[in-house]
């Protein structure tokens, strides 16, 4: 096929930005080419975008895929708004063979081409960061500054670090080398050798309901730059941001001269469950996965035929020994505890605090003080309804509302949840968090301080001492993952010890986060995103080991 965009075109539009990109991995300063803000996408961008995600609702998203057999979608907002939005139903006996036909030439194109051809994709959906946070907003029930930021450049951020990492990784062997082993009176011995990054086969990438673009595209862009198909299986009720992903990566690709069923998209009928049909098929050699814990062990478990990526479920703690600045913490905690409703995967939820309580620079405080502060601090937050509903977003989908309620029969009810109306979408369910406390002292196997409870819910648990909240930290990730681990101390020993911890235990910690900085906030380039080493999570986002793997080095001999 001919192509619209050739490799000069987009090297001169692209390749400064992946060495940028380069250069941000190996550094690992702050750096982003996408900007977080709405205004910086021009003046008309926030009402074009608007219009274009009113304009999608009711309409048929028709991506020319081979194999589509009817169509399918039942998305309805957390918000409360039917989207209407009806996607291609595949056979996948006739889609996958025709995602394989195109890998050859995907392949020969070499990794350069392939990185320049995925910033691209990239720069067009990031054209379009408006309207993919409308399609966000609407699927995850984030509210619409998070939806922006979160599922447009944050999420753009990591698909272009993976990209980033598997140009890096792909690259570190040289295409073609001359090999000469001297002989001593003899001629030596001579050959030519090439080395070509060959794909393991199609990827399957299934996508999640609370950050279908941020979780979604590291997965999606490692397996396409490194020269995988990629197939699409969005989770049922967030299908809107990938579909639409989808739809840009197959443009991009046919106007690059490629075949466009490289990426294809996988949508379920209500109640059809494809993702295990789709998860075991010979043709899958790779699986990125984020969702709950039973579904990644069952992948890990039966996918053998794949590699398979998972983020999982963890129970994330925060460790309470003192501070130096008492204020800035029970207001970083509480922000942490309140954004998108807890609906994280970074989100804290045990808060282990030592029921002598610890030193602040506002004197000592009990655990019930610092307890009652904790929950004052997230009161005064989300007191305010237009503040609460900008922070919390609307709960994704019933279970979260669920464990909400049932979590204030765990234990003292030191926070309660309040119901919180949003003027512009009544339909949308918003609650506050709630606290629980418990105790560490009392033996309970099935304590539910010891499993995750997703959604806005903290457990603020009183320990003995710092060291048996230690002790807990280290069991908690051991046998259960966690996906982030903060604290607060002013003691270099306390300090030393818990660094400790995490690093025998593969945990990401963050330290006395008293600012704009939150422990269930990541940056691309910059911190990575899980680390691949406890049951939280096999693999971080995003690393070479994230990458490496999705590809293979065969060499060609010849004698010269």
């Amino acid at each position: 096929m001919a192509a619209e965009l050739t490799v000069p075109q987009l090297s001169a539009k692209h390749r400064p930005t992946l060495d940028q990109a380069l250069s941000a991995i190996r550094s690992r300063a702050y750096w982003s080419p996408h900007p977080e803000h709405p205004k910086a996408y021009g003046e008309t961008a926030p009402a074009d975008g608007l219009a274009a995600f009113e304009a999608l609702r009711g309409t048929r998203i028709d991506l020319g895929q081979p194999g589509t057999d009817g169509w399918t979608g039942a998305e309805k907002s957390p918000y409360g708004p039917e989207l209407g939005v009806e996607y291609p139903h595949v056979d996948p006996d006739v889609l996958l063979p025709a995602m394989k036909a195109g890998m050859a030439a995907w392949r020969d194109a070499g990794p350069e081409a392939r990185a320049l051809v995925c910033i691209e994709i990239l720069a067009r959906i990031s054209a379009r960061t408006h309207e993919f946070a409308h399609a966000v907003m609407h699927t995850s029930g984030q509210a619409f500054m998070m939806a922006f930021q979160a599922g447009g450049p944050h999420a753009q951020d990591r698909g272009l670090e993976a990209v980033a990492y598997a140009y890096e990784e792909q690259t570190r062997v040289p295409g073609q080398a001359d090999w000469s082993k001297p002989q001593g009176k003899k001629d030596p011995l001579e050959l030519g050798k090439t080395f070509t990054a060959v794909p393991r086969g199609i990827a399957l990438m299934i996508g999640c309901n609370t950050f279908p673009t941020w979780n979604g595209y590291p997965g999606l862009f490692a397996s396409l730059a490194t020269g995988n198909p990629v197939l699409v299986k969005p989770h049922p009720r967030a299908v809107l941001p990938l579909a639409l992903t989808v739809q840009v990566a197959r443009e991009v690709l046919a106007e690059a001269g490629f075949d466009p069923n490289l990426v294809a998209l996988a949508v379920e009928r209500p109640g059809e469950g494809i993702a295990k049909d789709l998860a075991v098929r010979p043709e899958i050699k790779l699986i990125d996965y984020t969702g709950s814990t039973e579904f990644g062990d069952w992948l890990e478990a039966n996918a053998r035929q794949a590699q398979v990526y998972t983020e999982k479920a963890g129970v994330n703690t925060v460790v309470l020994d003192s501070t130096d600045n008492y204020k800035g913490m029970l207001a970083n905690l509480a922000f942490s505890l309140s954004l998108y409703s807890g609906q994280m995967c970074t989100t804290p939820q045990n808060l282990l605090i030592p029921r002598d309580g610890i030193a602040t620079d506002a004197g000592h405080k009990s655990y019930d003080e610092v307890v009652a502060d904790l929950a004052a601090s997230v009161g005064g937050l989300l007191g305010d309804d237009a503040r609460a509903n900008a922070l919390l977003g609307a709960l994704v989908n019933p279970d979260v509302k669920t464990r909400l309620e049932a979590a204030a029969g765990l234990g003292e009810v030191a926070l309660a949840s309040r119901e919180v109306t949003n003027p512009d979408f009544p339909d949308a369910v918003v609650r506050t968090p709630v606290m629980v406390k418990l105790d560490a002292a009392k033996p309970d196997p099935e304590a539910p301080f010891l499993s995750e409870c997703f959604g806005p819910v903290s457990f603020a648990v009183a320990v003995d001492s710092t060291a048996d909240a230690l002790d807990l930290l280290r069991r908690t990730v051991r046998e259960k993952g966690a996906m982030t681990v903060g604290a607060y101390t002013t003691s270099p020993d306390t300090e030393r010890a818990l660094e400790e911890v995490c690093l025998e235990e593969s945990a990401q910690l963050s330290l006395n986060l008293t600012g704009g900085v939150y422990v269930n906030q990541t940056a691309a380039f910059s911190d990575f995103h899980g680390s691949g080493g406890n049951p939280a999570a096999n693999a971080a986002l995003c690393d070479g080991a994230f990458v490496s793997n999705r590809f293979r080095v065969v060499e060609v001999r010849r004698q010269a």
